[in-house]
């Protein structure tokens, strides 16, 4: 019977050679994000509390639906990726894939009917 520490059984195993690309994305979409709220805010907020005519109106022009777009984009991968980091630190054995996936498909589905909802009233 060995006894091993953590350390022990890690040696060895490498790294899962995921982490740099991970953080360069979520740094890159956090940046993103930051300049995309206030846009979207601003735009939303320009037309808020107003008819469905001029709502629709509004979003027909190509900046406020792009900048919506925009967001909608990467704010669901942005999701995407943090909760994923979080499955995968603190869900362990099969749930764990069962969760990565579902989250995948459940932040891929939203980010589609927003974007879809969008171009819809864009056109």
């Amino acid at each position: 019977m060995a006894y091993l520490t953590d350390r022990k059984r890690a040696v060895g195993m490498g790294s899962a050679k995921t982490g740099t690309e991970h953080h360069w994305q979520m740094m890159v979409t956090s940046v993103a994000l930051l300049f995309l709220i206030p846009a979207f805010v601003f735009t939303f907020g320009a037309i808020l509390g107003s008819t469905y005519e001029e709502v629709i109106a509004y979003y027909q022009r190509p900046f406020p639906a792009v900048v919506a777009i925009l967001t909608m984009l990467v704010g669901w991968f942005h999701f995407r990726k943090g909760v994923q980091t979080l499955i995968e630190d603190y869900v362990q054995g099969l749930a764990r894939k069962i969760a990565i996936i579902a989250m995948i498909c459940v932040s891929y589905s939203a980010a589609a009917f927003a974007v879809f909802a969008i171009i819809r009233i864009a056109l």
